[in-house]
């Protein structure tokens, strides 16, 4: 058996989703690519993939051993173009995630930029406000925003955000503006679910932490549809700055307390602990960053 052939093989059947869908992309009979997955699981003796009616998943096993050819292979690629004279040249393919309004408004353009600089290179962007597993999920980068937990990934500083508490001068002249965290209690109050990191209802005062929430007016499951409510004078948000910045700059919402908000969420670009890092995920984070600085800052 040609482990690196097989390698290939399983890596086709999981990006395409099933073993026949592998086989269309190799062009070859499915009977064939079911053989080798077949061999290679033998070989290893642990089961790597198995069907359901969607297609092929991934064992645990087969999750671990994926991670590892995709690396292997590339390695492999990147010894062979190196031996060759065309290690400049970057191929293969990338799967990137961010959340969905920074991932559109900051992220996109950069690696679109990217993208033109390197045209054999594939280019995976998964746009989420369910933070996505690298492992599980075979993400090469993701940018996270808010403090990160203790774990193997690597991460690299980009920028911070701030949490805003805001509402419609519409809604503001109809209720008052509230001067205190405490006069948030008897105001109407936009709620939303689903961004890892939506900011809470949090303010600081000599040093102090503490927290003050409006009445449950609306709850809805994105952060747009808060926005939306908002700026239709339903009541009171709080956001992160980039999602409701242009609305800030127009005047179609106004900031409150923001003498009292909590520190800034850090923005980082962060990676597994592969070693060594592939050449393509390298050159992406060497493009990324600086970028995304420049961004931030301005």
């Amino acid at each position: 058996m040609d482990r690196f052939d097989a390698m290939a093989v399983l890596l086709a059947v999981v990006d395409a989703g099933s073993l026949s869908a592998g086989a269309r992309r190799l062009n070859a009979p499915l009977a064939t690519v079911s053989r080798k997955v077949a061999d290679l699981e033998k070989h290893l003796g642990v089961r790597l993939v198995v069907r359901t009616r969607r297609g092929a998943a991934l064992t645990e096993e087969g999750r671990a051993f994926v991670a590892a050819s995709r690396r292997i292979l590339e390695e492999l690629d990147a010894a062979e173009r190196q031996a060759s004279g065309d290690y400049g040249a970057l191929r293969g393919g990338l799967h990137v995630t961010a959340p969905i309004a920074f991932g559109e408004r900051h992220l996109l353009p950069i690696a679109l930029e990217f993208l033109k600089e390197q045209p054999d290179i594939s280019l995976r962007l998964t746009l989420s406000d369910r933070q996505l597993s690298l492992t599980d999920e075979q993400v090469d980068v993701a940018l996270r925003i808010g403090h990160l937990p203790d774990s193997a990934i690597i991460a690299t500083r980009v920028g911070a955000v701030r949490r805003v508490i805001c509402a419609s001068p519409d809604y503001l002249a109809r209720r008052g503006v509230p001067r205190q965290p405490e006069d948030l209690a008897p105001h109407d109050g936009i709620s939303f679910q689903g961004f890892a990191t939506a900011p809470e209802w949090r303010y600081r005062r000599d040093g102090a932490a503490f927290a003050v929430e409006p009445r449950l007016k609306l709850a809805v499951n994105t952060t747009e549809a808060a926005i939306q409510a908002a700026l239709a004078g339903i009541g009171i948000i709080r956001v992160l700055s980039y999602q409701i910045n242009e609305h800030l700059r127009s005047g179609a919402l106004q900031e409150l307390l923001a003498e009292f908000a909590p520190e800034p969420l850090p923005v980082n670009v962060v990676h597994g602990p592969a070693e060594p890092l592939s050449l393509k995920v390298r050159c992406f984070l060497d493009w990324v960053g600086p970028r995304l600085r420049a961004r931030m800052a301005s």
